[in-house]
């Protein structure tokens, strides 16, 4: 019997899509004779029948920003079209991926240079306020042992915190909670200390349970995957810290001690004090500014239980409580109901049909399940995923020369940085001296700048108000056109520079007060831009240096503890030596100590090269 084949096309009512989508299947009816069995056989081969389509919607449901982190498919040419053309648009702040889990990153950390730094606008008066009749010099090693005390403590445990966020059974987001905590409550117990080693033991214990910004920085690398976005994504967190150095000593100087500046309010005959004012901010005058930075510290808690999103690979698809309470929240504020969805229009040549799971797989029909992915990326991190060898310890791992090379220029950059924002604190308090006997050239001079609490906050806002500006304009174009390195080796000489200055301040005259202002702003301009380009400079550069994702947990934490013991030796130690040097008559050899440190730190930086996260180069 002759063969008889069927062809059936199937026919659709809109020919732009038929000319991209058509679907054919072919029905075969075939006979003929089986020489073993001396019987005829009928075979049927059948693939998968067309369907009519009459129609397709060109009409295309747009997500909504409460839905901008779930992950929807795409075909492999649509996910590749996407890809390549993503590649090629420039980058910019809004082009960031994953935003809601950056909003909230960004919320926790900007809470701890807050309390960090209001607390640094009245220290030297809440030291003199413990015991008045200590001199000005035990009171700058107080300063610096008080500054010193939560570094030291954290560099005893950041990197057991780093080990237990890359551990399965604990993971990022409860050691971000338990440092988010930890901090809280410490900063309630500094406002109700009433002597120096009551605040020194609550500034120890936040220091004790705060691993956080080792976390922060993984969890960013997790979130944000592709290196183009990294300049701006990793910028977030230093841009916090700017924001907390405006707003942290404005808030300190504007609450500390309420019942004189706010006697009308809170004073003796007041409307809420009474005949004898508010008892609590009488009998502690500098509890308001904490309790105010430990509320804060506790409503960011609470947007990372219900906002943020598990990011370790091992728990990162398991159930989350808070995330599943804090969507529904967000339902029931943006009124947002399941069932409504949001539509926009798309061109002609944006409509496709999308292969369902039971399509036959081909060249053209592999579904990418979530976002847009590189397949360049995903491959190459396919190939590179067996290169690490993780029966290693992780501390095995690290201990490579670039790496090595890097963290100890980490260190260095912390050192100096922190001792300079913990000097600076207790240099413009300080009462002014005339320094009568002072004659140029000569390097022995004393005495501060004599600035009120509410200046040196002002003055100390003046840093976030230069780096903002900085950060946001400055920083993203320059390093993508000179890159991380090189930018950090190009700025950081001015830290220098802002250091060798410094002390030649306290020779200026009291008035005229424009010529004080004027060169201690140009002063502390030079440090911030120096640091705008230094500390996310050194963040990229640690976070790059990391053999692979195993170990991307353990290498923060060794990078927050080797930076932490740099902010506890380095505010002691300056702290100790400014002291000297207000006794000698010799307060500017500490700073110009200080620049030789930064210029060693800048020479590092000559010996080091840039990774691709994954233990090559860049």
């Amino acid at each position: 019997m002759p063969d008889a084949r069927v062809s059936l096309v199937s026919k659709t009512s809109s020919p732009d899509v038929s000319r991209r989508d058509s679907f054919s299947s072919t029905l075969s009816w075939s006979s003929g004779n089986d020489s073993g069995n001396n019987g005829n056989r009928k075979s049927l081969e059948t693939t998968r029948p067309a369907l009519p389509v009459p129609s397709i919607s060109k009409v295309a449901r747009r997500v909504s920003f409460l839905e901008e982190d779930e992950e929807q498919p795409l075909s492999t040419a649509t996910a590749t079209d996407a890809a390549s053309q993503s590649k090629n648009e420039p980058v910019t702040w809004m082009s960031l991926p994953k935003k809601g889990q950056l909003a909230v990153l960004t919320i926790a950390r900007l809470s701890e240079p807050l309390s960090e730094r209001s607390l640094a606008a009245y220290m030297f008066f809440q030291l003199k306020w413990f015991n008045p009749s200590l001199p000005d010099s035990t009171i700058a090693s107080q300063g610096g042992l008080l500054t010193a005390a939560f570094a030291a403590a954290q560099f005893l445990t950041a990197i057991w915190w780093g080990r237990a966020a890359d551990t399965p059974w604990i993971g990022r987001k409860r050691v971000l909670l338990v440092g988010l905590t930890g901090t809280a409550i410490a900063s309630i117990g500094v406002g109700f200390s009433k002597t120096f080693w009551q605040a020194f033991f609550f500034r120890a214990l936040a220091g004790a349970l705060n691993g956080n910004i080792g976390v922060m920085r993984t969890m960013l690398s997790e979130i944000i995957k592709e290196k183009r976005y990294q300049s701006r994504a990793f910028l977030l967190l230093p841009m916090c810290f700017n924001i907390g150095v405006v707003i942290g000593p404005i808030l300190g100087g504007f609450l500390a001690d309420p019942i004189s500046s706010f006697p009308n309010t809170f004073g003796p005959g007041s409307s809420l004090g009474g005949k004898t004012g508010v008892w609590w901010m009488n009998a502690f005058p500098y509890a308001l500014p904490n309790l105010f930075s430990g509320i804060f510290i506790l409503i960011s808690a609470m947007s990372v239980v219900f906002g943020l999103d598990e990011t370790h690979e091992a728990l990162r698809h398991k159930p989350d409580y808070g995330r599943k309470i804090g969507r529904r929240i967000a339902n029931i504020v943006c009124w947002r109901k399941h069932d409504t969805y949001e539509y926009t229009q798309l061109h002609a040549d944006e409509t496709e049909l999308q292969p369902t799971p039971i399509t036959p797989t081909t060249g053209s029909s592999n579904v990418f399940p979530r976002s847009t992915v590189d397949p360049e990326r995903q491959m190459s991190e396919a190939i590179s995923a067996p290169t690490t060898n993780n029966s290693r310890s992780p501390f095995r791992q690290i201990l490579r020369k670039n790496i090595l090379i890097t963290l100890t220029s980490h260190h260095l950059l912390a050192f100096h940085v922190s001792t300079f924002n913990a000097l600076i604190f207790l240099l413009l308090p300080a009462p002014h001296s005339p320094n009568r006997d002072h004659h140029f050239p000569s390097l022995f001079f004393s005495g501060g700048l004599g600035l009120s609490q509410s200046r040196v906050g002002l003055a100390m806002a003046i840093l976030g108000v230069i780096g903002l500006p900085l950060q946001i304009l400055l920083y993203p174009p320059l390093t993508q056109r000179l890159g991380t390195l090189p930018s950090y080796r190009l700025f950081l000489p001015f830290s220098i520079l802002a250091y060798v200055s410094v002390p030649f301040l306290v020779l200026l005259p009291e008035s005229p007060a424009w010529l004080v202002w004027a060169l201690l702003s140009l002063v502390l301009a030079s440090q911030v831009l120096s640091r705008t380009f230094a500390l996310t400079g050194t963040v990229i550069l640690v976070n790059n240096s990391s053999p692979g994702p195993s170990v991307l947990g353990t290498i923060h934490g060794v990078a927050q503890s080797a930076s932490s013991a740099a902010r506890m030796l380095g505010p002691t130690l300056g702290g100790m030596l400014l002291g000297l040097g207000f006794r000698t008559n010799f307060v500017g050899g500490v700073w110009w100590l200080m620049a030789i440190i930064a210029a060693i730190n800048w020479t590092l930086l000559f010996f080091i090269h840039e990774g691709d996260g994954k233990g090559g180069k860049a």
